[in-house]
This record gives structure tokens, C-alpha cells and sequence, in this order.
């Protein structure tokens, strides 16, 4: 089975930024109700999706304070255990980022390998790439940041 994930944050200058599980130097981070990590939130909606167990609102609302701040690698561990319970497990990940600034090359490798390992996947069956907006839209203005996600899962 496959699934599809989509998040965007805005983004403000002072915040932090998390993309993949991985603190990014910038000076633009997400506003968010967690750490904002777009790419996390993206694919737990991503797995969630592909087991028809809804989607990451429905499990983490911005409504509660418990998930104030929280750190996504939590979200997906949970999307991890939940899935196991219900017989699945991840067999690969596709990730897209959408960001104009800062580059991301230098983070790719240890986003992969949080990713993979929070999923129980080796590392060649995570991919994340990433692309500008070609300054155009509220990405391409640093206005926001998105991902996209990918997923296969299959019964255990």
C-alpha cells in the first residue's frame, strides 16, 4: 500500500528550525505547535495515509498542550508503533522538501539516516531531496517551508 503526505509551516526569523529529526542552522525557523519538522509531519501523515489510520491531526491536534514543543521524532515513533499494531511496516520513504534557503546538502546524509532509523529501514530506502520555489510563491519569498512524502508499506 501506498500513502501521501503534505505539511507546510511558515517560517519566522528566531525560530528553529528541524527538518528530518535534524536541527538546521538558519535564522528563519518554523512557527509551529510542535518543532514544526515539515518532513517528519509529512510523512507521518504519509504512513498514517497508506494504513487508512487517518492523519497526524487526528492523533497529535495543535489543540493539546502535551504536544506543545514536542519533538516530531515522537509523532513518527508513535506512527511507527501504531502501524506495527495494525500489521505493517514501512518498506520505503520519498520525501520532497520545499525550501529556498538555507541549502540543505549539508544535512541530507543525517536526515536520511534519522529517518531510516526511526523507521526500522536501512538507509538506501530513505530519500530526501529537496528543491527551491525558484523564488516564486511563499516558499520561494521564505515565507514558508513544505514537504512532500512518499511511502510504501506492506502487512508484516
Amino acid at each position: 500500500m501506498v500513502g501521501i503526505g503534505y505539511d507546510v509551516h511558515k517560517l519566522q526569523e528566531g525560530e528553529s528550525l528541524v527538518l528530518g529529526g535534524i536541527d538546521i542552522d538558519s535564522p528563519l525557523g518554523t512557527i509551529a505547535h510542535s518543532d514544526g519538522d515539515v518532513i517528519l509531519h509529512a510523512l507521518c501523515d504519509a504512513l498514517f495515509g497508506a494504513a487508512g489510520l487517518g492523519d497526524i491531526g487526528e492523533h497529535f491536534p495543535d489543540t493539546d498542550p502535551r504536544f506543545k514543543n514536542a519533538p516530531s521524532k515522537v509523532f513518527l515513533e508513535y506512527a511507527i508503533v501504531l502501524l506495527k499494531e495494525h500489521g505493517y511496516k514501512p518498506v520505503n520513504i520519498d520525501i520532497s522538501l520545499i525550501l529556498e534557503a538555507p541549502k540543505i546538502k549539508p544535512y541530507k546524509d543525517a536526515m536520511r539516516k534519522e529517518i531510516a532509523s526511526l523507521c526500522n529501514l536501512p538507509y538506501q530506502r530513505v530519500s530526501v531531496k529537496a528543491t527551491t520555489n525558484e523564488k516564486i510563491g511563499f516558499a520561494g519569498r521564505l515565507e514558508g517551508v513544505a514537504a512532500m512524502c512518499v511511502c510504501m508499506i506492506e502487512s508484516i
